[in-house]
C-alpha cells in the first residue's frame, strides 16, 4: 500500500491500541489454531511453566534446518526465501475507526467489512460479477486496500476483495482454482482493481478535507437497500421505493420487515437522493442486512516501524488463558501437521507473523518479498498464476490476506464455519488500464484440514 500525501493523509502510520483478546475454545482447524496461537501468544504470564513452549520452539528451530531437499515443485516459487526475509514490508492492521465518515470513498479508505467505499460509485460491477459463481448468491465485501502507483491512469487505484461467506463453496473454488486458466472459472473469491485519473468526474484534484462536512463530486449508483454492496436495479413493485441487487436479497428484506414497511413507504414521499435515473447524490442509505461483517479500518504500518509491547507488565495485565490451555494449544500445533514440509512451513510462518501478531493483511507489491505461507501443501506454482485478462501481461504478487481477519470478523469456531489458511491477490504488474471501470484480478486461496494430511 502506497501513502500518496495529498490525497491519503488518512493512510500514515497510527499506533494501535493495546486490545486484549478474549479467548475461545480450541479451534477445530489450522487456520483458527493460527487465530487462537498469534492473538494469545503474547498475553501468556511470567510466572507460566515455559517448558512445553520452549520445547515447541526447539521442535520449530530443527524443522527449518532439516528436509532442505523437499516440495521441490515448489522452487519457481520459493528459493529465495532466505535472502528475502530481512526485507520490510508495509502490514495491515484493523481498528474501529474514530469517524465513521472517515471510511467514506472520497478519503480514499483502507477498510475491512461493513460495505465497500467504491472508488468509481457509478460503473459498479453488475451482472454474473458480483455474484457466487458456485451458489449464485451475492458475494460479500471483504476488504479494500488503496494502493496507487506512479502511472497517470492510475493516481487513485483501489483493490476490492470479494467473497462467498459459505464455506462449502469457498472449498469448491479451491478446486477450481486448480483447473489451469479455465474460460469460465467458476469462483467464490473475487478481487476488483478500479484506476482513476488525477483528473476525473468524481473527485477534486484538490487535497480532501478530513471533515464530515467535506463531500465528493459527482453522483452514484443507488444501491442495495439489503446489503448496500451492489446496484439496486430491482425494483419493489408495491412501494417503488426500496431497491435491491437480487430477488433473493428482496425476499430477505420482505421477511425481515419490508413487508410491513412497504405499504407505509407507499403513501409516504419518495425517498430524499434517489431519481428515476437510479443514481443518489449522497450515499447513506440504511443498508438492512444484519450479516455484514463488522466495519475496520485498516491501519498502515511499515514492518521495521511495528513496536510491540511485550513487557512484562502489559503481558500480565493482558494475560487470558490459562497455563493448561496455553500449553495444550503450543503443543496442539505440530500434532496438526503429518509431513515435515508442513512443519517447516508453519515454523517458517510464525517466524513472520510473531513480529506483530495483530497483522491481517501483508502487502508485497514492488518488493522482492514473497507471501508466506502456513503449510507447504495448497501453494500455487508460477504456472498457476494467470495472465492478465486484459493486456496478457504478468500479474504481481499485490497484497496477501491472513486469517486473523477471521477473529476480528467474529465468525463462528465451527467445523463448516468460514475458514482460510491465506488469500493472496495477484494484479496486473503493468496496472493496465483497460475499458472496463472495475478489471477482475486474481485470487489464489489456500485452505488447510487436518484430515487431508492424514
Amino acid at each position: 500500500m502506497l501513502d500518496r500525501s495529498d490525497f491519503a493523509a488518512n493512510q500514515g502510520i497510527v499506533s494501535r491500541n493495546g486490545d486484549v483478546f478474549d479467548h475461545r475454545e480450541l479451534p477445530a482447524s489450522l487456520s483458527k489454531l493460527l487465530i487462537f496461537v498469534t492473538c494469545t501468544f503474547y498475553s501468556i504470564p511470567k510466572h507460566m511453566d515455559t517448558d512445553a513452549i520452549g520445547d515447541l520452539v526447539d521442535k520449530l528451530k530443527a524443522v527449518q534446518n532439516d528436509n532442505v531437499e523437499d516440495q521441490d515443485e515448489y522452487d519457481d516459487v520459493d528459493d529465495d526465501d532466505e535472502e528475502e526475509e530481512h526485507e520490510p514490508i508495509t502490514l495491515g492492521f484493523v481498528d474501529k475507526p474514530k469517524n465513521k465518515w472517515s471510511l467514506q470513498r472520497q478519503y480514499f479508505p483502507s477498510k475491512a467489512g461493513g460495505v465497500p467505499a467504491w472508488l468509481d460509485p457509478l460503473n459498479i460491477p453488475s451482472g454474473g460479477s458480483f455474484v457466487c459463481d458456485i451458489c449464485g448468491d451475492p458475494l460479500q465485501f471483504l476488504l479494500q486496500v488503496y494502493a496507487p502507483t506512479e502511472k497517470e491512469t492510475a493516481f487513485h487505484r483501489m483493490l476490492f476483495v470479494f467473497m462467498c461467506p459459505s464455506m462449502k463453496c469457498l472449498l469448491r473454488d479451491q478446486h477450481e482454482q486448480w483447473k489451469h486458466h479455465p474460460e469460465k472459472p467458476s469462483r467464490s473469491v473475487k478481487v476488483f482493481r478500479c484506476q482513476l485519473p488525477c483528473v476525473n468526474p468524481f473527485y477534486s484534484q484538490e487535497c480532501p478535507q478530513y471533515n464530515e462536512s467535506h463531500k465528493p463530486a459527482g453522483s452514484g449508483a443507488v444501491l442495495c437497500d439489503w446489503c448496500g454492496t451492489w446496484k439496486g436495479d430491482k425494483l419493489c413493485s408495491s412501494c417503488r421505493q426500496a431497491r435491491y441487487c437480487s430477488e433473493k436479497h428482496q425476499v430477505m428484506s420482505w421477511r425481515a420487515g419490508h413487508k410491513i414497511a412497504c405499504p407505509l413507504m407507499q403513501i409516504s414521499s419518495p425517498v430524499s437522493g434517489s431519481n428515476k435515473s437510479g443514481t443518489t447524490s449522497f450515499e447513506s442509505r440504511k443498508v438492512g442486512s444484519k450479516n455484514l461483517w463488522p466495519e475496520f479500518e485498516i491501519i498502515i504500518e511499515d514492518e521495521s516501524e511495528d513496536n510491540r509491547d511485550t513487557s512484562e507488565e502489559n503481558t500480565l495485565s493482558n494475560s487470558l488463558i490459562s497455563r493448561t490451555r496455553a500449553d495444550d494449544t503450543m503443543n496442539s500445533i505440530f500434532d496438526n501437521f503429518q509431513r515435515d514440509a508442513d512443519k517447516k512451513s508453519w515454523a517458517s510462518f510464525q517466524e513472520c507473523i510473531d513480529k506483530a501478531p495483530e497483522q491481517v493483511l501483508r502487502y508485497y507489491r514492488n518488493t522482492n518479498v514473497k507471501p508466506i505461507w502456513p503449510v507447504s501443501s495448497g501453494r500455487p506454482s508460477n504456472a498457476d498464476i494467470p495472465r492478465c485478462s486484459y493486456c496478457s501481461g504478468p500479474m504481481c504478487c499485490e497484497f496477501q490476506i491472513l486469517p486473523q481477519l477471521l477473529y476480528y470478523f467474529g465468525v463462528d469456531n465451527e467445523v463448516d464455519s468460514l475458514d482460510w489458511a491465506s488469500i493472496v491477490v495477484y494484479a496486473c504488474e503493468a496496472s493496465c488500464n483497460a475499458s472496463l471501470p472495475y478489471k477482475h484480478e486474481f485470487a489464489w486461496v489456500q485452505i488447510y484440514s487436518p484430515s487431508t494430511a492424514l
